[in-house]
């Protein structure tokens, strides 16, 4: 047993009082830094918790204002079906329906929305989305012959491609 406790004491280092109050002052700094650690992971957790419910708060309510711009357009709907039934007028309800048309197109329009031209272009598989071939003499090959279904641009991204029927030559003249 007596030798135990003299190796054990002979492990133990001897320090100045300088060096050990050096070495305290140094263990409190390292104290206090870990703290300011903890309470700004704190924080950061906190700040990206409240981003995150930020976020989900505007993504929920982002469309409203287009929202209440369609909400007008409804509203025109309404009074025209309305006018339609009362007057049983075709040309009342028909002028009633191309208003709110061209008011649509021009609120869309405001927003970013650009129509596709795809008829007599060249075909080009970002923008048309190919349905049918028809060999041809009266377009270029690979042009856009007829167009099904119209594609539209959002501020010059494709938000849906043009449907289309795409010229091929005939088969004899290859």
């Amino acid at each position: 047993m007596a030798e135990k406790n003299s190796a054990h004491k002979s492990n133990k280092i001897l320090l100045s009082y300088e060096e050990f109050q050096a070495l305290k002052d140094k263990a409190a700094k390292a104290e206090e830094y870990f703290d300011k650690l903890l309470r700004i992971q704190a924080d950061f957790d906190n700040y990206k918790k409240r981003l995150d419910r930020e976020r989900l708060e505007f993504i929920k309510f982002a469309n409203e204002e287009i929202i209440v711009e369609i909400l007008k357009l409804l509203d025109d709907f309404e009074r025209a079906v309305e006018a339609g039934k009362i007057k049983h007028d075709f040309k009342v309800l028909h002028q009633g329906v191309e208003m709110i048309y061209k008011d649509l197109k021009a609120f869309l329009k405001q927003k970013g929305l650009r129509e596709i031209d795809a008829k007599g272009k060249l075909f080009d598989p970002h923008e048309h989305e190919a349905m049918m071939q028809e060999e041809t003499d009266e377009f270029p090959e690979d042009h856009v012959i007829e167009e099904f279904q119209k594609g539209y641009k959002l501020n010059d991204r494709i938000v849906r491609p043009s449907k289309v029927k795409v010229a091929k030559k005939p088969k004899g003249e290859e």
